[in-house]
């Protein structure tokens, strides 16, 4: 993984367990992260960044995650957004936003979580463009988005076009009048992610506003980082749970080795097959790989934190004593529910390999 600066990991580290039960240090994650220059990784040095490839910034989400979810949370929804201005042909929306996204002085939220089902065909887009008079407005919910920042945000969504025309993505902004950011949602754990729901009521859009004009063709060429970069945050709580469950194999528990042993195997392997893909960019034409990949890791985090457990005893389930643990037991909880969860992956591929047997029996 990517090696965080250490006054960065040393402030998550220490604010871990309170970023995940408090929503107060929302506010600070952002800040942290621009400050280390860490969510300019992959981005051209043309347009301010440091250079990279989309590799570099899933070893960096992953080591990030490894200290705390909610701040890993964080860094995907924001560096996933940058990613969206990266791909999008408007080099006028790229030029108006990125500056600030990039110093952290505005977050970036995905808000594509529903365009990613509609893709898949698991669900319609929610949000509905109108137009009138020569003017384009959009109406709809996005009902989790993470990283919407009380101090100011902008967040992507996917939008049927008027009148059943082409879907298209825009980035909508806090400022804008019509745009609603909800409460905190009271979630289990990561308070401190900024996630909330944003209704939208009658909110202008022009062209400058525009990230793609048509989402069925740019959908598929952002999966594969949207996908990629969510699929970091599951290697970097798995391997810091591996990494508990080794420092407590003593005497009483070497036992375990052995199933820590093959858990680091697949999840090396897992990490490399994400690695090629993203590299080669075999997953625009074929997300299935990646698909299953999301599986698998989400399995893996699972059976590290088990294993974690197992080797941390009773004192696991102590206040004080279990408390991070107990943090990462909640973090693991959410992997198999991020949009698209779990559910809505094997859905899809059934539906895959059930095509695809339709067609080698032809």
């Amino acid at each position: 993984m990517a090696q965080l600066p250490t006054e960065l990991k040393g402030w998550i580290e220490s604010n871990a367990d309170d970023l995940d039960e408090r929503a107060d240090g929302a506010a600070s994650i952002l800040p942290r992260l621009a400050g280390a220059d860490v969510l300019r990784i992959g981005v051209p040095r043309a347009q301010g960044g440091l250079g990279g490839h989309i590799n570099d910034v899933v070893g960096a989400i992953a080591d990030v995650s490894s200290h705390s979810l909610a701040a890993g949370f964080v860094f995907w929804g924001h560096r996933t957004f940058i990613e969206y201005l990266l791909q999008s042909p408007n080099e006028r929306l790229r030029d108006r936003l990125l500056p600030d996204l990039l110093s952290g002085r505005r977050a970036g939220g995905t808000g594509l979580s529903n365009a990613m089902k509609f893709l898949s065909g698991v669900e319609a887009l929610q949000i509905k463009a109108a137009a009138q008079d020569g003017v384009r407005t959009v109406t709809g919910k996005l009902p989790w988005v993470t990283n919407l920042r009380v101090a100011g945000f902008d967040v992507a969504a996917a939008v049927q076009g008027e009148g059943g025309s082409t879907p298209f993505v825009a980035s909508l902004s806090s400022d804008s009048g019509g745009v609603k950011r909800s409460p905190d949602l009271a979630l289990m754990g990561m308070r401190a992610s900024s996630t909330a729901a944003v209704d939208l009521d009658g909110v202008r859009v022009n062209e400058d506003d525009i990230i793609h004009p048509d989402a069925g063709v740019w959908l598929p060429q952002v999966r594969p980082a949207f996908l990629g970069l969510q699929c970091a945050m599951s290697i970097g709580l798995a391997r810091r749970s591996l990494a508990e469950t080794e420092l407590r194999l003593n005497k009483n528990r070497d036992v375990l080795a052995a199933e820590v042993d093959a858990l680091s195997r697949d999840l090396d392997v897992a990490e490399g097959q994400l690695a090629a893909g993203l590299l080669d960019a075999r997953f625009i034409a074929a997300p299935a790989p990646l698909f299953r990949i999301r599986l698998q890791l989400a399995a893996i985090v699972s059976g590290a934190v088990q294993l974690e457990l197992a080797a941390s005893g009773g004192q696991a389930y102590l206040s004080e004593p279990g408390r991070s643990f107990q943090r990462r037991l909640r973090e693991a909880a959410f992997v198999p529910i991020i949009t698209p969860s779990l559910v809505q992956l094997k859905t899809v591929l059934r539906e895959h390999e059930r095509r695809q047997a339709i067609v080698e029996t032809a």
